[in-house]
């Protein structure tokens, strides 16, 4: 397969994420995943140029997890050859087809960033930068990633765009795991976050309140997905809700990176990403959020009607706005 020049680039983890299986849940299956690199496959399958930045663990999930990368059309040139292991996640479902994880990553390759191994620049055609989750907060990866939002950033060349996907059993301290958070949040022109984030960021504040507070640190949209409360937006002052489309769920594993993926595809496709970041998302009227959130709702919509991180192409995208749904 041939690779145009990628125009999202998406920086984080893959984790093997080892599924309940059978009936009564007593089996596993071994399932590809990570929130980034879920993120970049579902960003890929509706058609944006991707390119994931990773370390790719030297075991046979690490052969897996490269397979199914390549497999969906990502630019291979990001996926760096590490020496160590594939991080893993034991997920449990709840009854509500609710996902939680167990993980198994103190050695794992997708955190082990060195100096050298991320670009010093971004290639001509990259609209944006997408960083999320664990490698957000585990060294010494963290640290370079940081600088790496940082620098872009200042330059102003790309829009920067942030989904914290708040993992509290790894990412140390909880007070300065916050810190770190917001000042990523800071560093970014689009953030996602989930209510569980909000609930984790401010403690004491409500999901719509605690969105404006990070909206106050700079981010030109901040959006945030409430579960079977839909979506909440707050884009230069306006704000935009939406309910969550009524769909059977089968569990909601990679729900929110399907979200986030549809949100940047819709961006890039309004020509809304790249140089000049705030000035381009200042043209967004309520109107356009709205349709964007509708857009990002159906597509994780979709994703929690089948088993494990499965995002939608456009065409199923279509499909289910074309059904009401």
């Amino acid at each position: 397969m041939s690779h145009g020049h990628p125009r999202l680039l998406v920086i984080g983890e893959n984790v093997m994420d080892l599924l309940p299986a059978g009936e009564d849940g007593g089996l596993l299956r071994a399932a590809p995943g990570g929130g980034p690199a879920n993120t970049a496959v579902a960003a890929s399958r509706l058609g944006v140029p991707t390119r994931l930045l990773a370390r790719i663990g030297s075991d046979g999930f690490g052969d897996r997890i490269r397979r199914r990368l390549l497999a969906e059309g990502l630019d291979p040139a990001g996926l760096l050859a590490a020496e160590e292991p594939s991080a893993l996640a034991l997920a449990s479902l709840g009854p509500d087809g609710s996902a939680r994880y167990d993980f198994r990553m103190d050695d794992a390759a997708d955190w082990r960033w060195r100096a050298g191994e991320l670009p010093d620049e971004l290639e001509p055609g990259v609209r944006a930068l997408h960083a999320a989750s664990i490698a957000l907060f585990r060294d010494p990866g963290a640290t370079l990633i940081e600088s790496m939002l940082r620098r872009e950033h200042g330059r102003g060349g790309v829009t920067i765009t942030l989904d914290p996907n708040i993992r509290h059993e790894v990412i140390g301290d909880p007070a300065s795991a916050r810190a770190l958070a917001l000042r990523h949040a800071a560093q970014a022109h689009v953030v996602k976050a989930s209510d569980e984030d909000l609930a984790f960021l401010y403690p004491d504040l409500a999901p719509r309140e605690a969105v404006r507070s990070l909206a106050a640190l700079g981010p030109a949209l901040v959006v945030a997905t409430l579960g079977g409360n839909g979506a909440f937006a707050v884009c230069h002052g306006r704000e935009v809700a939406v309910p969550a489309p009524e769909v059977e769920v089968v569990d909601t594993v990679g729900a929110g990176d399907s979200f986030m993926g549809a949100l940047l595809y819709w961006l890039d496709r309004a020509d809304l990403l790249g140089d000049g970041p705030r000035a381009r998302l200042a043209t967004l009227t309520a109107d356009d959020v709205e349709d964007l959130l509708r857009f990002a709702a159906r597509a994780a919509a979709y994703t929690v009607t089948r088993e494990g991180a499965d995002p939608p192409t456009i065409a199923q995208v279509e499909v289910r706005q074309a059904g009401g749904a």
